[in-house]
């Protein structure tokens, strides 16, 4: 062990955000089994002590000299051990009265030396472990090593000076009193080492397993924020499947059945064919609930109409355009459908929300707008998908954007919707008069070689 000793420790530790650096953090307190356990300790090593103090004299074993009275070898062996009861709550105090003792016990000649030595050893290994300050920990042993070597020097000095030992029997080529010296150095210092070493890889275990419970506790609360997350996302999926499946069934069955009030008593023929367009749109509504709430009930669904989506559209999408067309037409819109460019195969996901942005946009033309004509786009340009709904109406549609209870969310929706899919929309008012909705949603390219001048035929269509 060199005196070197760098005062950090612990080696340096990865640790979560938040979390202390390793030299200023606190091992907690021991809790009421490690100090009960302590204390069983601090009197078994007393008890073991007075024990050898007894073998000892019995022996007539004394390595160190004429030992003191009875009594006084008696007192130095439980002052030695008792304060390991304290061995994690005041380590400090301990490790340095356990010294002060040792060196005192020794230098009145005690023969009790097997107990106090384990005794030295689990203090110092003591400090090591629970020290609540890294730097004074370190100190404390440094400073206790430094001097139980400066007191094993005075004591052979002393032991030396008196009388020149004599060895007899010795055959090896290093002198006797070298060897001996030797020896004593390499034992202490292994005896040292070794109770420093343990000390800190405990400390640097306990503190893994602190930033292990910390790390454990975060993935705790980002899980259960991530639920309530996930559970929000739900919540707002199903609201707009909800918006999307019930609002323009709903708008087209107020407008039929308004027709159909106003023209019952001249026109039958007319008023039948409003409720019978209220009794389709009704029947279209339920069957789209029933699909809706059929994937909902499946565990495994994802996004409805998110981009994870696999088979969960519910078996509406670009194909099924002409549905929507027809209510519009029902509720009395004139409809121009168009569409531009080479269809290609795209994503259901994709279709599904081109589907729900057009049908979200007719409804609100229906409910908001007053327009009498609505013009549908769809065009494959290269790499996207363009969906474009605008009509003859009011400018600024009554309703639109409103985020209130009674409000409309269906601009909200269709936001969510394209946004999903890493697309844009734009809504708002037309050049010419009337309202707009624009969506795009990027696709992949269908082949590697599109023809420019085609391309440019569609794209100056997006722009008319």
């Amino acid at each position: 062990m060199g005196t070197g000793t760098s005062t950090r420790d612990a080696e340096p530790l990865t640790r979560p955000s938040g979390d202390e650096p390793a030299d200023e953090w606190r091992r907690p307190a021991p809790d009421p089994a490690q100090r009960r356990r302590d204390r069983y300790l601090g009197l078994s090593m007393a008890a073991m002590g007075v024990l050898s103090v007894v073998l000892a004299n019995s022996m007539g074993l004394f390595p160190l000299g004429p030992p003191p009275g009875w009594w006084e070898q008696l007192t130095w062996a439980v002052a030695l051990s008792l304060p390991l009861v304290w061995r994690r709550t005041r380590p400090e105090l301990a490790t340095v009265v356990i010294a002060v003792v040792f060196i005192a016990a020794q230098a009145r000649r005690s023969p009790e030396t097997m107990v106090s030595s384990a005794t030295l050893f689990i203090a110092l290994y003591s400090l090591g472990a629970w020290g609540r300050s890294r730097r004074l920990a370190a100190g404390i042993r440094i400073g206790v090593i430094v001097v139980m070597f400066a007191w094993l020097a005075i004591s052979a000095l002393i032991s030396i000076l008196p009388v020149a030992p004599t060895f007899e029997g010795t055959s090896g080529p290093l002198p006797p009193l070298l060897a001996l010296s030797l020896h004593s150095i390499l034992f202490n210092l292994a005896f040292f080492l070794l109770a420093y070493l343990l000390g800190n890889s405990t400390w640097t275990s306990a503190r893994r397993q602190h930033l292990l419970q910390v790390q454990a506790e975060e993935l705790r609360r980002s899980r259960a924020a991530e639920a309530e997350r996930a559970v929000t996302r739900e919540r707002v999926r199903i609201a707009r499947e909800l918006h999307d499946v019930v609002a323009h069934h709903v708008s087209v069955m107020g407008v039929q059945a308004s027709a159909g009030r106003r023209v019952l008593d001249k026109d039958p023929a007319k008023a039948k064919a409003a409720l019978a367009a209220v009794e389709q749109s009704a029947r279209t509504a339920v069957d789209e609930l029933r699909r809706m709430l059929g994937v909902l009930r499946n565990a495994g669904a994802t996004d409805l109409g998110g981009p994870g989506t696999d088979d969960h559209t519910g078996g509406y999408g670009l194909d099924q355009l002409d549905t929507v067309l027809r209510g519009a037409r029902d509720a009395g819109l004139t409809v121009v459908y168009q569409t531009f460019g080479t269809p290609v195969p795209v994503p259901e996901s994709i279709s599904l929300a081109s589907y729900r942005v057009v049908q979200e946009a007719l409804t609100n033309t229906i409910k908001h707008a007053r327009a009498s004509t609505v013009d549908v786009r769809v065009r494959y340009l290269r790499r996207e998908l363009e969906v474009e709904v605008s009509d003859d109406g009011r400018a600024v549609p009554t309703g639109w954007g409103r985020t209130s209870a009674g409000g409309g969310l269906g601009l909200i929706g269709m936001r969510e919707r394209v946004a999903a899919h890493d697309g844009t929309l734009e809504a708002g008012p037309r050049a010419g008069g009337g309202f707009r909705v624009r969506a795009r949603f990027p696709i992949a390219p269908a082949e590697p070689e599109v023809d420019d001048a085609a391309t440019r035929a569609v794209e100056q269509g997006a722009t008319a």
